[in-house]
């Protein structure tokens, strides 16, 4: 027990510092908000809803890309009955769109600011061609 105060204090620098990021921000007075991205022009609709598409979206490309790959399918039927080729950067078209890269087809302002934002270093481009936006 004659280590009580060294413990306590130890206790209480170790707070501080796993809290600091969260004091740090609250005394600048700075507010940290996501990115704003540039949707596409013309389009109301996705696959899915926005906040679906926000934080699922990886796993609906992995998805899809095992669809693909080892069941042979290439069209996504959306909830509401549209219908969407299961294409990151393909040229296919349906009924109701094409790929995700003809509707988002300018990586630095759609997928890199939120990516870059978070930190997340996504291995798309590895295989795929990355889209130029009109380029």
């Amino acid at each position: 027990m004659h280590d009580r105060g060294r413990i306590i204090l130890g206790l209480l620098v170790f707070l501080a510092l796993i809290t600091f990021p969260i004091w740090y921000n609250l005394i600048s007075g700075q507010e940290s908000r996501p990115p704003e991205i540039e949707l596409p022009a013309g389009e109301t609709l996705c696959v899915a809803d926005r906040e679906f598409m926000r934080t699922e979206h990886m796993q609906l490309l992995m998805d899809w890309r095992d669809e693909v790959v080892r069941g042979d399918r290439r069209i996504y039927t959306a909830s509401d009955n549209r219908t969407f080729p299961m294409s990151l950067s393909g040229t296919s078209r349906t009924e109701h769109g094409g790929s995700c890269m003809s509707c988002h087809d300018n990586k630095d302002k759609f997928c890199d600011r939120c990516h870059d934002y978070l930190a997340v270093k996504p291995y798309c481009w590895d295989c795929h061609v990355e889209p130029k936006g009109g380029q």
